[in-house]
């Protein structure tokens, strides 16, 4: 591949005071169930009020945590940006056990290779994405999500901050509205 620029989009949604942060593994249950409520959380707090940032968390018991994490990171590189990466999460949300081990060890994706799961997540999204996982130098943005979340002591999915602070108290369990409470009381 030539040598080109090129720019992952931040994956942010909003422009308020309050920042949101979520640490998600594309295809942990808890962070699927979290990164479903995002859109609603937005219209509900209000994108002027909020700005909610997503952080990829890798996680090595989800086995193929780290080429689903490149593959949303390489869409963010894309025309539609962050929008695209969005769709990618979507699309493995939707399709999780296609994208998982049985019991984290076992199952039919044993045999399956980092490109049939690339080419998977093309049909389900309808992104191409060969091009854009194959940047050379696109570990740089994995890395700096990896030492943020280290940085800040995040070890699980998903993980929740406000404002910089992380929020034990918060789970993907909760109701929408749970969180818009919170994020009005802090």
């Amino acid at each position: 591949m030539a040598n080109v620029a090129w720019r992952a989009d931040p994956l942010t949604w909003g422009h308020g005071p309050r920042t949101f942060e979520i640490f998600l593994e594309p295809t942990c249950p808890f962070s699927i169930r979290a990164f479903n409520k995002l859109d609603t959380l937005l219209d509900r707090v209000g994108d002027d009020k909020i700005t909610i940032k997503i952080r990829l968390q890798s996680q090595p018991w989800h086995m193929y945590s780290g080429v689903l994490v490149r593959c949303v990171l390489a869409a963010s590189t894309l025309a539609g940006g962050k929008e695209t990466a969005k769709t990618l999460m979507a699309a493995i949300a939707a399709h999780r056990d296609e994208f998982e081990f049985a019991h984290h060890a076992g199952g039919p994706n044993m045999d399956v290779t980092p490109n049939q799961l690339i080419e998977r997540l093309e049909r389900y999204s309808g992104v191409e994405l060969k091009g854009a996982f194959a940047i050379p130098d696109l570990d740089r943005e994995i890395k700096w999500h990896c030492k943020y979340a280290r940085q800040n002591g995040i070890h699980v999915s998903p993980t929740f901050m406000l404002d910089g602070l992380v929020q034990a108290d918060m789970s993907s369990g909760d109701e929408v509205e749970v969180w818009a409470k919170k994020l009005a009381a802090v």
